[in-house]
């Protein structure tokens, strides 16, 4: 006869599969909002259970043992299992409600998502929202999340997705510097004008700025008196007047609209269509997950 399994064994295998996912109890304890002691707690009376260690402990590593590696997999699919679960019992529910939990980079949550966000709650008031913002690339399924908005080229991969209305690439300025120093023409002329440009943090590359020219993308590097590290500062240092910088159109569209910006060089913009919304097949009949993607689609 089978052994059944016990309550403390499940909640045991639950914060097994997060904090091996995740490296650290307390990112496990994070993720499952819970402390971090419940979850050592835990781990540590499913491995008397078990009667086998699943991690090598240290103060500042958190490793699997041969057999933690070989159980972990299916710990993980355990927990896939339950939030599955969770998933199609949200299913049933005529309205959407409860947590929706959204993954994406600095610059998407705050200048794409932020404005629809507010729309939808203003419609579904019984929803809350956990966004996570990250240049770093998360696993929605060992992270529980819902969806994320991503920019850029995706790898293949088992998850849904949908390709947003696409954006432009455009260089812009403040109205004070434009009355002072003139308003450049073409992209040459760039090199009579103040620049702000980006140093990318994971190469320390300066970024080259893309021109439509005819049928063809030139870039150029500009010869820059003002570099910084993220493409927030950019757009701030030339509203502040500091010169002229390329920003995204989703991230100038707030201060054009308050007339802080001016778009310039608008006929030699280059246009993007990358940037996509994913999410995993256990979401797809979730009708908050399916709500925000319409008000997602509509608003972008």
């Amino acid at each position: 006869m089978k052994e059944q399994i016990g309550f403390e064994r499940l909640t045991g295998l639950i914060a097994f599969a997060r904090a091996g996912s995740l490296g650290s109890y307390t990112a496990a304890a994070r993720s499952l909002s819970v402390s971090p002691s419940a979850i050592s707690k835990s781990i540590q009376r499913l491995e008397r259970q078990l009667g086998v260690s699943l991690f090598t402990r240290t103060t500042r590593s958190l490793t699997f043992t041969t057999e933690g590696r070989d159980l972990h997999e299916r710990a993980l699919k355990l927990l896939r299992d339950a939030e599955e679960i969770g998933q199609i019992a949200k299913s049933a529910r005529a309205e959407p409600a409860g947590a929706l939990k959204i993954a994406a980079s600095l610059p998407i949550g705050l200048y794409l998502l932020t404005p629809v966000i507010t729309q939808f709650r203003q419609h579904y008031p019984d929803v809350t929202i956990d966004l996570r913002l990250s240049d770093h690339i998360v696993s929605l399924a060992e992270d529980g999340l819902d969806l994320a908005v991503r920019i850029g080229d995706l790898p293949d991969s088992a998850l849904l997705s949908r390709r947003l209305a696409p954006w432009q690439l455009c260089c812009y300025a403040s109205p004070d510097y434009l009355a002072r120093k003139g308003i450049p023409h073409q992209p040459d002329d760039l090199i009579n004008h103040d620049t702000v440009n980006l140093r990318y943090q994971s190469t320390g590359q300066l970024f080259r700025w893309p021109f439509s020219v005819g049928e063809k993308e030139i870039d150029i590097l500009p010869p820059s008196s003002i570099v910084v590290d993220t493409s927030e500062a950019v757009i701030a240092m030339v509203a502040a007047g500091a010169g002229i910088g390329m920003a995204a159109s989703f991230m100038a569209a707030p201060l054009i609209a308050r007339k802080a910006l001016i778009p310039v060089l608008l006929d030699f913009a280059v246009e993007r269509h990358n940037i996509t919304v994913i999410w995993p097949e256990s979401r797809r009949t979730n009708p908050t997950v399916r709500a925000f993607l319409d008000k997602l689609i509509e608003g972008c």
